[in-house]
C-alpha cells in the first residue's frame, strides 16, 4: 500500500500551543488504531508509539502507548513527546521553498546557479562505479530538480563507489545519528549551509539533471538556496514562516536541555535485540548541528507535525489563517517531476515508500490514483523518516496521519501498511464529517 508521508505572514503572532498531559488516550472512534498501538508495544516492537489521525477540522485523534525509553520508570508517550523525524524534514523544506515560489523569490524552473554560483557549471559521472571521470552537464540544476530528487545529486546513505568516498572526505554527510558517529564526521563537515552547497557543487553528478529520480541530499542544498533567496538563515525562515504561525512550539533543530525529559530514546534493531542507539539524555540532537539539515535535521512532536499536515490538508489555511495560497499548496502536493521522469521506489530504510502509481512533489511523494479497496486517495502527499516515522495528508478524503516511533531500520516492521489499514478502517466505520 502506498504511503507518501507553516507557513505564515512575517510578524504574525504564533498560535499558542496547549501542552497535553503525559498520557493521551485514543478517541473511542479509533479502536483499530488503539489496538494496533497496544499490540506494537505489547509485542515489544517499539518501547512507545504515538499515532495522530485527523479528518477535516474535527479534533485530531491521538493514540499514545508505551514509554519514551525502555528503562524502568520511563515517561509515558504523549502527543508532546519529541521524536527524531529525519527525512520527514524534507516536506517542510519543500513547502518553505514553495512559499518563496509564491512570493516570486524563486521560480520552479530557475537554475540554482543564480543563487549558488558554483552550480552554474556541473559535470556528470561517466563511469560512477569505478572513477570520478565526468563530462560537462547539458542541463542546469533547477529548483524543481532539488524539490523532486532529480538534480543528479547523490546521498551518503545511498551512493556507492568513488563518489561516496569524496562525499565522506568533504564531510557531505547532512545527517546526525549519535555522538560517536558525530565525533568522526563533524571535524570534516562544512560549518554552514553555504559552504555545504559550495562543496557539493565541486563534485560530479550521478546523472544528467532532470533525467532520473535518485534519492539525494537535494533538500539540504535547497536549504542553502532558501537562505540566499529569502535573505535569512534557513532555520530562522522555517521557524518564523512555518513553526511560529502554526503554534508548532515543539519542533527543533537543537533540542533544548529543558525539554530532554520528553525526548524519546532512539534504538537500533540488532537481530532480534533492541539496543540503544542515541539515548535522549546524551543525544547528539542536544548539540547544535554543523548547520540545519533541510533533509533530515528536525526533532518534533506528533502534535506539531499534525498541525503542519492539517494546514496542507486545508490547502494552506488553519485556524482561520490563510498561510499560503490554495493554488500554491495544490501545486506543492502535485506531481512536479520533469517530463519523462518516473518515481518508482526507494529503500524502506530511508523512510520513503512508493508504488506503481506514485509521482513526486515538493519534498514528498504523491499518489496518482486512488488506493484500490479504500485508503488514501489520489493526491495523497507525504514522506517518512529513517527512524520509522511516517506522515501523509490525503486532501481528497480530508485525512491526515502522523506516526511516531524511533528505531533503525525504519522498515523493521510493516508499520506503514498496518497504520494506513487501521486508520481508514476506523474512519470508514465512524464516518466523521469534515
Amino acid at each position: 500500500m502506498t504511503l507518501v508521508a507553516c507557513i505564515g505572514v512575517d510578524g504574525a503572532p504564533p498560535v499558542q500551543a496547549q501542552r497535553q498531559p503525559a498520557t493521551a488516550a485514543a478517541s473511542s472512534a479509533m479502536p483499530t488504531m488503539a489496538a494496533l498501538a497496544t499490540r506494537y508495544v505489547a509485542e515489544k516492537k517499539a518501547p512507545g508509539i504515538v499515532l495522530a489521525i485527523g479528518q477535516g477540522d474535527r479534533p485530531t485523534s491521538f493514540t499514545a502507548k508505551g514509554t519514551i525509553a525502555m528503562a524502568p520508570g520511563a515517561e509515558a508517550t504523549s502527543r508532546d513527546t519529541l521524536w527524531r523525524v529525519y527525512s520527514m524534514t524534507k516536506p517542510i523544506t519543500g513547502i518553505a521553498a514553495m512559499m518563496l515560489v509564491e512570493q516570486g523569490k524563486l521560480k520552479l524552473d530557475q537554475p540554482i546557479g543564480d543563487f549558488i554560483p558554483g552550480f552554474k557549471t556541473m559535470t556528470v559521472l561517466t563511469d560512477p562505479a569505478n572513477s570520478l571521470a565526468s563530462r560537462p552537464a547539458k542541463t542546469p540544476i533547477t529548483v524543481r530538480h532539488l524539490l523532486t530528487h532529480t538534480a543528479g545529486l547523490g546521498y551518503s546513505i545511498t551512493t556507492k563507489g568513488p563518489l561516496l568516498k569524496e562525499y565522506e572526505r568533504l564531510g557531505l554527510v547532512p545527517f546526525a545519528a549519535n555522538r560517536q558517529i558525530e565525533a568522526a564526521v563533524r571535524p570534516v563537515r562544512p560549518t554552514s549551509l553555504r559552504e555545504f552547497a559550495e562543496r557539493t557543487a565541486t563534485l560530479p553528478l550521478i546523472a544528467e539533471p532532470g533525467t532520473v529520480w535518485s534519492y539525494s541530499m537535494s533538500l539540504d542544498v535547497l536549504g542553502a538556496v532558501i537562505e540566499v533567496a529569502s535573505g535569512m538563515p534557513f532555520d530562522r525562515f522555517v521557524a518564523t514562516r512555518i513553526f511560529q504561525p502554526l503554534g508548532m512550539d515543539s519542533s527543533y533543530f537543537t533540542v533544548p536541555g529543558s525539554e530532554v525529559g520528553r525526548f524519546a530514546d532512539n534504538y537500533i534493531w540488532a537481530g532480534d535485540n533492541l539496543i540503544p542507539g542515541d539515548p535522549a539524555a546524551r543525544s547528539t540532537f542536544l548539540d547544535p548541528p554543523s548547520f540545519p539539515y533541510g533533509g533530515a535535521g528536525l526533532v518534533m512532536s506528533a502534535r506539531d507535525y499534525d498541525r503542519f499536515l492539517h494546514m496542507l490538508q486545508n490547502y494552506g489555511e488553519l485556524d482561520g489563517r490563510r498561510l499560503m495560497k490554495r493554488e500554491t499548496a495544490m501545486l506543492a502536493m502535485s506531481n512536479l517531476l520533469p517530463k519523462g521522469v518516473n518515481y518508482g521506489s526507494v529503500a524502506g530504510t530511508t523512510g520513503g515508500s512508493a508504488g506503481p502509481t506514485s509521482g513526486y512533489g515538493a519534498g514528498g511523494s504523491v499518489t496518482l490514483a486512488d488506493t484500490p479497496g479504500g485508503g488514501p486517495g489520489a493526491g495523497t502527499y507525504g514522506w517518512g523518516g529513517a527512524a520509522g516515522t511516517i506522515a501523509w495528508v490525503d486532501p481528497k478524503n480530508q485525512v491526515r496521519g502522523t506516526v511516531m516511533v524511533n528505531y533503525f531500520p525504519a522498515d523493521r516492521w510493516p508499520l506503514r501498511a498496518d497504520v494506513v489499514r487501521a486508520a481508514y478502517t476506523d474512519l470508514a466505520t465512524s464516518r466523521p464529517r469534515p
